[in-house]
Order: C-alpha cells, then structure tokens, then sequence
C-alpha cells in the first residue's frame, strides 16, 4: 500500500511537499476508509486521499510528478547516453532553477516498508537511495551519489541485506539511468518488488483524462461477463445491454519522447478493432447506440468499468486528476465509495484524486485526514497541506469552511468585467 510520496523543485513545487496516506488516531468511518496493516510502524492506512485547490494551484502537477517518477523508474534504463531528462524545476527563482528535482515514494508489500527515491537534473541521476524497513530499523541497501571533485558516482551498498551482481549493476549504469532500472534489466530478483510496485501498482490519468475504452472492451473479451454492463445500470445510465462489434479503422502510432515529454508519429496503418454498443429501450422500443453517440459522462464511466476491476484485483494505487471532470457527483461519490467498501476492495486498492467537488466534505464520505489542500504563496510556489493542521472540531462544517476561506486553498476572485 502507498504510504507517502514527497516531491521537492518540480514546477510549481519549489520546497519540499508531502502526501501521506497514513491515518490518524481519529475513529470515524474507521471500519470503511482505513486498513490495518499488522505492522507496528504503520499500523493504520487511507484508502483514499482527495486534493482540493484552487485552478492552477499546484494539484495537477502532483499528479504530473507521480507520474513522471513512474516514467523515470520505468524508462530510464532505455535512454540514449547523452539523452536529457524531461525535468522541469521550479523556474521562479534562479537557485532552484539550477537545482536538481527529488521524488521519493514510501509503500508498504507483503509486511515490508519501501522507501525509495532520486534527485535528477535534465543530463543525470544526481542522488538515489533505498531503505527497506524489515524491522522498525531500517536497512540501507543502497545509496548513490555524484561525486563532486571526480563527477563520478559514489556507490555504498548493504553487504549484510542487498544481495546479487552489485557491482555489475552499478558499472552499467549510465549517469542518465537509475541503479534500480539498471539492476532489473539486468535479472535483480531483490529489486524487482519495488520496480514492480512504481511501474505496476500506480496506475495514472492525468490532465482530466481517464482511460481508453480499449482497456474496458478487453476486460469485456477476456471475462465474457455482465459485469461491466451491471457497473453501468448501478449508475443509472438506463443500459440494457452492450455489445461488440468489429469495424475497419486507420489506426495512427506514436512514439513518446522520455527527454523532451513530445511525441513523433511512427506510422499508420488499417485494421479491424472492436468498438462497443449500447442498447437502450423505453417503453414504446429500443435503439442500439454507437460509442460516440453515447454522452461524455456515459463513455468516461465505460471506459473506467475495465481498469477499475483490475485495480480491485491486483490492490492497485488509481492516481486521477480532476476526478469529477465529465461526472455527475453522485457518481463520483459511488466510485469513491466502492474504494472504501471492504467487500469490493479486497485486496486494499487505493485512491488518490484531485477534484473541486466540495459536496465530498460532509463527513460521510472523507475522513479529516484524508483532505488536503494545494495553494501558492507569494513566490507563487504551491504548497501541500492537510486538512488536519487546522484541527477542524469533529462535527465542524468543513464544506462550508472551505469555500469560506478558513483553511486556504481557494481562488482570489476579482469581479470580472468585458471594458477594455
């Protein structure tokens, strides 16, 4: 399960910001939200965590951060020598415009806590590490470092914990690569549950986007079940069946650039795909729909029904961005519900999402320590904060609150005018 993530000089992010899924003493909806963990030091784990801000306050780029760690850990390895990272540090202030971005992420798989993290410049890996807590001591199976008078990195290793073909490892990695990607092209069994955990576990939309519907159409093939059609009717979509159906499309592919975020079209060809469609019936007969014909609520929700089971299934970590874009907030509620529901989330699943929707903060559905909040300062540099440092009263009106201004995080408003 995440734990924490913590990002330092990315974008709007000059200082150092945390998000950390660990939850507090408090007891409310304790038996839904939470899950315990049988380890001493984090006994006690949020199922979800919601981040609300004004519009360019710094929630996207959380998400963007997430996800960029996630392709630096994944990709990485494949990079030409001299390729440059896509970083992009806070440009604000000409010191830290100058000085390297640090990502590090805290889970917890199979008992064992994970605590593994970076800094980077566009041309290197300036810092990595990896402390691995067994017990409530941890244990530093690696850390690197660059060394200033040689350029060179510094290498120090757990000869007691870290086994395998270390210095193998360490002599193939290239200053633009990451040790932990290195090691796993190289065949490292004792790291491969953290890369599989940063590259499998997270599974990331962002910019408002979800899914493409190709993932839910495959969950469709593959199962050969009603499920994805009874998601649907649960959210009173009036959907009676869904079909398949093959059709002749010009497919288009891209490859994405790790070093500068772009992508470059690689070709085009035809082919047949399988599209779905949907019938649906009044009292006086029935039609059968095209996908695009559906609303854009309608095709969001199909098209998160394929990934949504796989995430219960695997125990996965769904990271959405502007989780209400395209969603009524009733359905939004439903799918934050299933997370907290220990009879569909059996294997712990988590959430992380930003959103605007302040009906979330009636206390029925969010505990006080899974809100936070993002707001710039005077630096208009983005700050990361819970809710919980305000220690709101337990039944305080945290809706009404918020948008009251008393914990930040809301927009400025000016009144608007059309005169030149």
């Amino acid at each position: 399960m995440l734990i924490e993530f913590r990002v330092t000089n990315f974008r709007s992010f000059k200082g150092e910001n945390r998000l950390s899924l660990l939850a507090s003493p408090d007891k409310d909806l304790e038996s839904s939200n939470i899950v315990s963990t049988d380890n001493a030091s984090v006994p006690r784990v949020l199922r979800s965590a919601g981040v609300y801000g004004a519009n360019a306050s710094g929630k996207s780029n959380l998400i963007r951060a997430l996800q960029l760690m996630r392709g630096v850990v994944v990709e990485s390895a494949n990079l030409k020598p001299d390729a440059q990272l896509n970083i992009q540090p806070f440009r604000l202030d000409p010191e830290t415009d100058k000085e390297p971005t640090e990502f590090e992420l805290t889970f917890l798989l199979k008992g064992v806590r994970y605590q593994y993290g970076f800094s980077l410049t566009a041309s290197r890996i300036v810092e990595e590490w990896l402390l691995v807590y067994k017990t409530r001591q941890p244990q530093t199976w690696f850390t690197r470092e660059i060394n200033t008078e040689t350029g060179e990195d510094d290498y120090k290793f757990s000869e007691a914990h870290f086994k395998g073909n270390r210095n193998v490892w360490k002599e193939a990695t290239r200053p633009n690569a990451l040790f932990l990607s290195t090691a796993i092209q190289l065949n490292s069994d004792s790291l491969r549950p953290v890369f599989d955990y940063i590259s499998q576990r997270l599974v990331i939309f962002e910019n408002g986007n979800g899914p493409a519907p190709e993932y839910t159409i495959n969950h469709i093939v593959r199962e050969k079940s009603g499920r994805v059609r009874q998601f649907l009717s649960e959210a009173d979509i009036s959907i009676d069946e869904i079909a398949l159906k093959e059709v002749k499309s010009e497919l288009q592919s891209f490859n994405i650039d790790l070093a500068t975020g772009g992508f470059t079209h690689h070709g085009r060809q035809e082919q047949n795909v399988v599209v779905p469609t949907f019938r649906h019936s009044s009292s006086k007969g029935s039609a059968v729909f095209d996908f695009l014909d559906e609303s854009e609520g309608t095709r969001k929700l199909f098209s998160f029904a394929g990934p949504l089971f796989d995430i219960f299934e695997r125990g996965q970590v769904l990271i959405v961005d502007e989780i209400d874009r395209s969603l009524h907030a009733l359905l939004v509620r439903q799918l934050i519900e299933m997370f907290h529901d220990p009879e569909v989330n059996k294997s712990n699943a988590q959430l992380i999402f930003t959103t605007h929707d302040t009906s979330l903060l009636d206390g029925a559905h969010l505990r006080r320590d899974q809100i936070w909040f993002t707001e710039k300062d005077e630096e208009q540099a983005s700050n990361l904060y819970p809710l919980t440092d305000f220690s709101p009263r337990k039944n305080e009106a945290l809706e009404r609150g918020y948008l009251g201004g008393r914990y930040g995080a809301v927009p400025i408003l000016k009144r608007l005018t059309t005169n030149a």
